[in-house]
């Protein structure tokens, strides 16, 4: 007689890739176990209160064109919480702030010529909409630029985003992922400006109820339950321990970093070798607007932050008393100093830098601050990275894998996190219903 408690499947992360899982695989009428290390569910969309509103720990807004994510919205019935808003980006380099939202700003961008300000409008076309991100593993993108766009736009724009963004990586970044963050963003265009959604009261919202709707149909969420040891029967893995408790299951599926789950493979599979970077928010709750610019790349490696978005730029600072909030955003190798440095040590050396940009700011405007890491945010994606893609599908029979590493080449989002989490359900042999296939560039790797 089997374990009573034996489910259909086992989901080891409980983030948005996990969960989705859970949901799509529960609907199709299999009995799904999720199990979550850390105490609460839902890994990067997790949120902290500001004047009793939630608000993200690492900021978050989606896409006009992020099919699955909005599929996803109507199918939990949160379409009504949906606000859009045409939003303002700029770029902080040679010392001074640029708009760089539009062609007019493009136009006014003093650091380019008139001949550089050409080949760079029509390089990102042409990588944003025309490119073939499949014959574009091999090429450095920096390489690509310095050959089509000249020095100058290199050296004013590419270069120093590409130190910040991916550190003493940057000049290994393939064109194939700059080709998958540029379609992003022309698919988010709408009249010449870029139009954004965000979930009016956080994610919160959605996740809320997504583990409403996973309890309805009867998963079993477990949390602080770490998985310490594989099971199996042969080649066949049959079940995960946590604790002094066996979880048995037909198909298991792991949501978790390679690295985490190599550890837990010992000899038995060798996963593929990926790298991961960290990511750390310092969060400001302000008296007063920092900026009129919605998102900021500091395109200058001097600083401590490749990114200030003032949040508040898209949703009223009414919303939270009145505070105006300000993500000061850094992605980071796991072997910088930055990752051994406490949350008072980033926070002040961060705010230190601020008057740099901004000379009217004022220190006393802050009225308090938050900082929140993760040391797992991002894969480290090199040349030829689809070849460090795993297969869904192991050769370990009923154990399966889907990860960040799946969404490559294009960006970490909800969008893309739902995507893969459908493409890995259909690999496990569960109907996945009408999950719309939208136009990202995840998911077309490691599924069959």
């Amino acid at each position: 007689m089997g374990d009573p408690n034996s489910k259909d499947s086992t989901i080891v992360g409980g983030g948005i890739t996990g969960l989705t899982t859970a949901y799509i695989a529960a609907k199709a009428g299999h009995k799904v176990r999720v199990l979550e290390a850390s105490d609460s569910f839902g890994g990067l969309i997790k949120t902290f209160e500001v004047g009793e509103t939630p608000v993200e720990c690492f900021y978050h807004h989606f896409f006009l064109h992020d099919k699955e994510l909005n599929w996803f919205i109507k199918e939990l019935k949160i379409e009504d919480k949906v606000i859009s808003k045409k939003t303002s980006m700029g770029v902080f380099t040679q010392g001074k702030v640029y708009l760089f939202s539009t062609l007019k700003d493009l136009l006014a961008f003093k650091p380019l010529n008139l001949f550089d300000k050409l080949r760079f409008g029509l390089s990102t076309i042409y990588l944003g909409k025309f490119a073939n991100w499949r014959k574009s593993e091999s090429i450095v993108a920096l390489d690509w630029f310095k050959k089509w766009t000249g020095k100058n736009v290199v050296e004013s724009i590419w270069k120093p985003l590409l130190k910040v963004k991916f550190g003493k990586f940057h000049d290994q970044v393939p064109l194939a992922w700059m080709i998958g963050r540029l379609k992003q963003r022309f698919e988010s265009r709408e009249a010449g400006s870029e139009k954004l959604l965000y979930i009016d009261g956080s994610y919160s919202i959605l996740l809320d109820q997504l583990l409403f709707k996973l309890n309805e149909l009867g998963v079993e969420l477990i949390p602080n339950a770490k998985v310490e040891a594989l099971m199996y029967d042969s080649n066949r893995l049959i079940g995960v321990q946590v604790g002094n408790k066996t979880h048995f299951s037909s198909k298991t599926l792991f949501t978790i970093p390679n690295n985490i789950t190599q550890k837990l493979l010992g000899n038995k599979l060798v996963l593929p070798s990926i790298d991961y970077f960290g990511a750390v928010c310092v969060i400001l709750e302000l008296s007063e607007s920092l900026s009129p610019v919605y998102w900021l790349n500091v395109a200058d490696d001097n600083f401590p932050f490749g990114g200030i978005i003032e949040h508040t730029r898209f949703v009223s600072p009414e919303q939270y008393d009145n505070r105006h909030i300000v993500y000061l955003s850094k992605y980071f190798a796991l072997d910088e100093p930055i990752a051994k440095l406490n949350e008072a040590q980033i926070e002040a050396m961060m705010i230190e830098r601020l008057p740099a940009i901004f000379s009217n700011f004022n220190k006393k405007s802050i009225l308090k601050t938050h900082v929140y890491r993760s040391f797992s945010a991002a894969t480290v994606c090199d040349l030829n990275f689809s070849n460090k893609v795993p297969n869904a599908k192991t050769a370990i029979d009923n154990l399966f894998v889907c990860n960040m590493a799946h969404v490559y080449p294009d960006e970490r989002s909800v969008n893309n996190s739902i995507r893969i989490a459908a493409n890995a359900c259909q690999t496990m042999g569960i109907k996945i219903g009408n999950i719309p296939n939208g136009t990202s560039l995840s998911g077309k790797i490691g599924f069959s």
